[in-house]
């Protein structure tokens, strides 16, 4: 069966940790995925409006899961945005206030927002990965359409705070590691994998026709869902062992070694 779309994940995916990738390489690939009419997808934790900086020829043309699932956008046009209730807004605020040592950004359609009391330097590494980012004073003066909340925090403190919070939130929010001391409060079910259903449904593609990549904990229903699912050998063991393939680093080009091997086609594509 062929392959007729492809879904990356990428920071430690796709990027290589210069946050770059070979522009030329992939710009020769996309043009023959796009004369076969395979779809490709960003699938990432990041903002929208960061992640089309990395496209800027093409972003008018690809589709992009973006904050983790909540927020997909097809040839420039919405998709589908997540929504959480102003009630479940304020009750997570609540918890997570209780919680000396995270630094918390709210994640909404029109922007990020960060509170105004955070230090510059922590704004401005923030700021890289929302391009549209605002300060508040309060969270609570936060409006429109919220759905995630990514929160930074130390990496000791990561397995026993995604324990707390999936208890005290339980269907409120699930928590997903996305590496480095980072976890995103995504609404429940909207997570990467539900982003590229809705873009199946909508292009008539099944499971075994996707090619999906990542490298993280927020990657894990994609890849299993995906027909041909490929941890990047960087990732933990825990995401190798739930992916049917491996794909070379991220610092080697693994997404791009795979792409020739379905543009060829060469096991395990022919």
């Amino acid at each position: 069966m062929s392959i007729k779309m492809i879904a990356v994940d990428m920071d430690g995916t796709f990027l290589d940790d210069g946050k770059n990738y070979d522009r030329q390489r992939f710009s020769r690939q996309y043009d023959s995925l796009r004369r076969r009419g395979v779809k490709f997808v960003v699938a990432s934790g990041n903002q929208y409006y960061q992640l089309i900086s990395f496209f800027p020829d093409i972003a008018g043309e690809i589709a992009f899961v973006a904050e983790n699932g909540a927020y997909v956008v097809n040839g420039g046009q919405e998709v589908f945005c997540g929504e959480f209730s102003r009630e479940h807004y304020e009750r997570i605020l609540a918890v997570l206030a209780e919680i000396p040592y995270l630094h918390t950004v709210v994640c909404a359609r029109e922007s990020a927002y960060l509170l105004n009391s955070v230090a510059p330097h922590l704004y401005r590494r923030i700021n890289r990965y929302y391009h549209r980012l605002a300060g508040v004073d309060n969270f609570s003066a936060v409006t429109g359409t919220i759905f995630k909340f990514a929160l930074s925090l130390p990496d000791e403190k990561l397995p026993g705070f995604i324990r707390f919070i999936a208890a005290e939130l339980e269907g409120i929010v699930t928590p997903v590691s996305s590496g480095h001391g980072s976890v995103d409060l995504i609404i429940p079910g909207l997570h990467k994998a539900n982003g590229l259903r809705i873009l199946q449904r909508l292009w008539h593609i099944l499971d075994d026709e996707v090619a999906a990549f990542g490298d993280g904990g927020n990657d894990l229903e994609m890849l299993q869902q995906a027909g041909y699912g490929y941890a990047m050998a960087n990732a933990p063991d825990t995401i190798k062992a739930a992916a049917r393939y491996l794909a070379a680093s991220n610092n080697e080009a693994g997404v791009l070694g795979i792409i020739d091997d379905i543009l060829l086609p060469a096991p395990p594509f022919a």
